[in-house]
């Protein structure tokens, strides 16, 4: 039984169709990853999994219910959360506070403050700075954090490594088994190829808003991923 699971999702981006019919499915404790060029209509996928973008009711189905074109709020109460590319972070709150509104819903689960802070300790230190304040890759720490306050049973983050260093990225692809033991499924959209295969069990390639290619991260070699990502121009 699927947890997500989209059907023919077609997605918009003002009047540029972004996504032509895209299959995909998640289950409960699984990580998968979204990899594809610029453009190839990774985030405007995830922005449709949660609202931002509008979708046909019947083409996204969460636990077993049609949920597409729901409202976001609705969609985060039950219990997909998004990490933005860009971090998004509120920068005239603190940490704490920008950590706190992620937990607005409401609902309950394993993550608290004090789950946040004992995952990534560099924010407790830091719970009475503003957002702005913080290093690239401590944003990114708190816009996880602010995600996973909402306790979502699928959590989906958008190019988490961007712009960061090798070290920071390490340090937050780290925290993964953490997320996962808290019985949450991960969707990571990423840029490296080489990370997204590492951290996930099964992998997606976008084309030009179409999946081209999609298997077993150990199931599949780099000529395929490389083929799928940029195109066959054999």
């Amino acid at each position: 039984m699927s947890l997500l699971r989209t059907r023919e999702l077609t997605g918009f981006y003002g009047d540029f169709q972004a996504l032509f019919g895209i299959d995909f499915e998640i289950s409960a404790g699984e990580v998968v990853s979204i990899i594809g060029s610029n453009g190839a209509g990774k985030s405007t996928f995830l922005r449709s999994l949660v609202g931002l973008n509008k979708v046909s009711e019947a083409m996204v189905e969460f636990d077993g219910k049609c949920v597409g074109g729901m409202a976001p709020y609705d969609i985060v109460k039950l219990g997909i959360a998004l990490v933005p590319e860009g971090r998004r972070l509120f920068p005239s709150l603190t940490v704490e506070e920008n950590l706190r509104l992620g937990g607005n819903p409401g609902r309950s689960g394993a993550w608290t403050l004090e789950r946040i802070y004992d995952m990534f300790p560099i924010l407790a230190e830091r719970r009475k700075s503003p957002g702005t304040a913080l290093s690239g890759g401590q944003q990114q720490m708190v816009a996880i954090g602010r995600a996973l306050m909402s306790n979502p049973r699928l959590l989906l983050c958008d190019e988490l490594s961007l712009g960061l260093a090798p070290l920071v990225i390490r340090d937050i692809y780290g925290s993964m088994p953490r997320i996962l033991e808290s019985g949450a499924a991960v969707v990571v959209v990423e840029q490296d190829i080489g990370q997204a295969t590492r951290i996930a069990d099964r992998v997606y390639c976008f084309q030009e808003g179409r999946v081209s290619l999609t298997g077993a991260s150990s199931g599949l070699t780099r000529e395929q991923i490389s083929d799928a990502y940029f195109g066959s121009h054999h």
